[in-house]
């Protein structure tokens, strides 16, 4: 989505501030620290990378970071300027199907890694996933704190795709049995789904007229 780089607010004496000052003190300090958390993911990456032995976690690692650079740059380019960006905003596709596995089955007790020769893709994996929902819920957060109209649109525009990797990892792990997912029995999960019906709305045209 374009946004107008004209459509900006006046300071308290009148005048219109040029467009890479248009913005408030709390958004610079959110942006640098949504700034800050793409560069250490991406640095991250390329640390997981050197040990991970699946050649499918290897791919999904390599897309991720590719599209993560070129989130970063045009953040930090509508960040430095206040125009859109030269790349507008990408949707993340994932490569697999969404299936996932539900049930949990017993294994070995996980305990901390006593050395580097323990790294294993079950913890890469995991580090990969903390990382994408950690910056999903920060640029939701930081997006709200905005008030230069073309930075806020990237960032609240980059936080499905960041949802998107997290799935995609999440579907990695869960059907490698790395994150198991525990299901309620059938009545409970019943009982549980029919709780709620739906209101009336008002003015609804899909509503029948009588």
């Amino acid at each position: 989505m374009q946004n107008n780089p004209q459509s900006v607010n006046q300071n308290q004496t009148g005048q219109q501030p040029m467009m890479n000052q248009n913005h408030g003190g709390h958004e610079l300090f959110d942006a640098h620290e949504v700034i800050a958390g793409m560069i250490s993911m991406l640095d991250q990456y390329q640390m997981y990378d050197q040990h991970i032995q699946d050649p499918e976690l290897k791919d999904i690692l390599k897309r991720q970071s590719e599209f993560v650079q070129q989130t970063y740059n045009s953040v930090v380019h509508s960040f430095s300027t206040g125009q859109d960006p030269q790349v507008p905003t990408q949707q993340y596709q994932m490569t697999q199907p969404n299936d996932a596995v539900y049930g949990v089955k017993a294994g070995q007790p996980k305990k901390p890694n006593q050395s580097i020769n323990d790294l294993s893709d079950q913890g890469l994996s995991a580090y990969m996933l903390g990382q994408t929902k950690s910056l999903a819920s920060l640029l939701t957060m930081t997006s709200l704190e905005m008030t230069n109209p073309v930075l806020r649109r990237v960032i609240a525009d980059s936080v499905p795709n960041f949802i998107e990797m997290s799935y995609e990892t999440f579907l990695y792990q869960n059907k490698h049995g790395y994150y198991q997912v525990p299901q309620l029995n059938a009545q409970d999960m019943n009982t549980m789904l029919q709780s709620y019906a739906e209101a009336p709305v008002q003015g609804n045209p899909n509503t029948n007229m009588h």
